[in-house]
Parts: structure tokens; C-alpha cells; sequence
């Protein structure tokens, strides 16, 4: 079982550890850190982040409670009070930590956060359509695809697909209570 908590400066060199070569690191960063990633880029990254009262951007760390192990990271951003919006991006997790179910749990919890801590109605992500642990994890926690955005990124001399996949509250409810059947 996996907490969240806040992503803070202490955390910094698991991440560059985690984050790869440069494709690796644009694929799950997008084009917010540039290759190596390096602490000034994660110091930004933080900045004005996890503030409930005035940050549009939370940055959370996945640790086992058992262990008290750091296994993953992932933000929930652009978090927009007046219209209930937010976007999860950036989900990462350990390379000794995948595949043992800890991405479902991540995006379950953040879900969670969004749904019942910011009263969001819709969040939102992005995932390469080459990805598909990832767009499984995310349809098996209720994620539906919206739509293909064609060639959405440049990598030397290939370009992505991106998936664009939201839920809305009322379907994460419904998949997160339990019936009495």
C-alpha cells in the first residue's frame, strides 16, 4: 500500500535517478525538464506548488507505508477552482517498483485527492499511445479515451501520438463505492 505525500526538495535526487535517458525523460515529463535533469529544473518545478490555497499545482511522492520507501511521484496540476478541473501528469515510478500494481495505486489516490480534497469534477491526462502498461493502468481506474492527438511531440526524428483520457467525478464514484448486490 502506497501513500502520497508532498514532493519536496529532500526527494530530489530519487527523481534524477529515476529519470533516464532523454527520450525516457520526455516521455514521462513532457517538455517541462530538459535532459539531464537536474536539480535548478526541479527546484523550479516546485516552486509555488502545494500552497491549498494558492497553488494550481500539487506535486506528490508515492511511499510504501510498510517500508517507508519512496516508489513513485506525480503531480495533479492546472487545477482550476472555478470550472473543478485538474490534469495528472508527470507519473513516474522507481524502476525496482514497477509492475507490482503501485502505478494503479498512485493514480487511484491522486484520484481520490482531486475528487474529495479539491472537489474536482473532471481531471484529466495525456499518455503516448506507445505506452500501454500505462493506458491500461489508467482505463482499469476509469479513465476514458477522448480523443488522438496526432504527432503531438517531436523526438530527433520521430513524432508521438498522444492519448488524451479524462474521468468525471460522477464515473469515478460510481467505480469507487462499492455496491451492496
Amino acid at each position: 500500500m502506497i501513500t502520497l505525500e508532498y514532493f519536496e526538495p529532500a526527494d530530489f535526487a530519487s527523481l534524477i535517478e529515476w529519470s533516464g535517458d532523454e527520450e525516457f525523460l520526455l516521455q514521462w515529463s513532457g517538455p517541462d525538464f530538459k535532459y539531464p535533469l537536474m536539480i535548478d529544473q526541479l527546484t523550479r518545478y516546485v516552486q509555488d506548488a502545494n500552497d491549498r490555497r494558492t497553488s494550481n499545482k500539487f506535486i506528490y511522492k508515492a511511499v510504501e507505508q510498510h517500508t517507508n520507501e519512496l516508489v513513485g511521484h506525480v503531480s495533479l496540476g492546472n487545477v482550476d477552482r472555478s470550472n473543478r478541473s485538474g490534469r495528472i501528469g508527470k507519473v513516474l515510478l522507481s524502476p525496482n517498483h514497477r509492475g507490482k500494481g503501485y502505478g494503479k495505486q498512485l493514480i487511484d489516490r491522486v484520484l481520490h485527492i482531486g475528487f474529495n480534497e479539491f472537489e474536482l469534477h473532471r481531471i484529466s491526462l495525456g499518455v503516448f499511445d506507445f505506452n500501454i502498461s500505462a493506458i491500461q493502468c489508467y482505463e482499469s481506474a476509469g479513465f476514458v479515451r477522448e480523443g488522438l492527438l496526432r504527432d503531438a511531440r517531436k523526438y530527433k526524428d520521430n513524432y508521438w501520438n498522444l492519448i488524451e483520457m479524462s474521468i468525471l467525478e460522477e464515473e469515478w464514484r460510481k467505480k469507487d463505492t462499492p455496491t451492496n448486490e
